[in-house]
């Protein structure tokens, strides 16, 4: 199986990846990144499909024209399955088509409460006592894809956006790449990648991966951030 992981700051995910013994044959950024070279050292191919190319930040970034040479990209590196590791950019069509069902993201809230890019800050100013991270399929709407995990982190006395998003990244650096590691295994079988037929996890609960895989710790973290969008 080929693994292909979407980056754009430093790899902290991707480093986690490569330490579960994952088998990342490629990763590609939109920006060029210290993960990027992360990958180099672990002998993983690299692809940089710089933004800036396509429009940059404003107004008139080229969303699917740089969303189609992503796609392309990823095909022609035969990748059978795609994790987007704090990507920072929101894509179009093009690659759900290309890998319907077949690309994951990680989340630092407990979807379907707080989606978008401030999950952790809104999980705050909502007075929430505990929040999480989940691991879903990624689809045309922001962190609206079926879940796939979820691991719950309390909200502590005192807990700023930096300290608990610390924590949740913590928790999700063994949640993904278990989550992902049950995926691969999911398509090696000749099965699609469908949400875990089991009640939600309840408040308290540690974790819940795949289809019965279970893991102690888990972590969320959005590395990059698509600076043009606000949802």
């Amino acid at each position: 199986m080929r693994l292909a992981v979407l980056v754009s700051g430093s790899g902290t995910i991707l480093q986690a990846m490569f330490e579960a013994g994952l088998p990342v044959t490629t990763v590609l950024s939109d920006r060029p990144c210290a993960a990027l070279a992360l990958a180099e050292a672990n002998g993983a191919a690299t692809e940089l499909v710089d933004r800036n190319l396509y429009g940059g930040f404003g107004p008139d970034f080229d969303r699917d024209g740089f969303t189609a040479t992503v796609a392309a990209t990823l095909v022609a590196h035969q990748v059978d399955l795609v994790a987007m590791a704090g990507f920072g950019t929101v894509m179009t069509e093009a690659v759900h088509r290309a890998f319907p069902h077949r690309i994951v993201n990680t989340h630092p809230a407990l979807l379907p409460a707080f989606p978008g890019w401030h999950g952790v800050r809104d999980a705050l100013a909502a007075g929430v006592p505990e929040t999480g991270c989940t691991v879903h399929l990624a689809t045309l709407e922001m962190d609206a894809g079926p879940i796939l995990a979820q691991a719950v982190v309390p909200v502590l006395p005192g807990d700023t956006e930096a300290t608990l998003h610390e924590r949740i990244k913590v928790v999700e650096r063994t949640l993904y790449p278990a989550t992902v590691a049950w995926a691969l295994n999911e398509l090696r079988a000749g099965r699609d990648i469908e949400p875990p037929a089991r009640p939600p996890t309840p408040a308290g609960a540690a974790v819940g991966v795949g289809a019965g895989l279970t893991t102690g710790d888990g972590r969320d973290r959005r590395e990059g951030v698509d600076e043009d969008m606000t949802s």
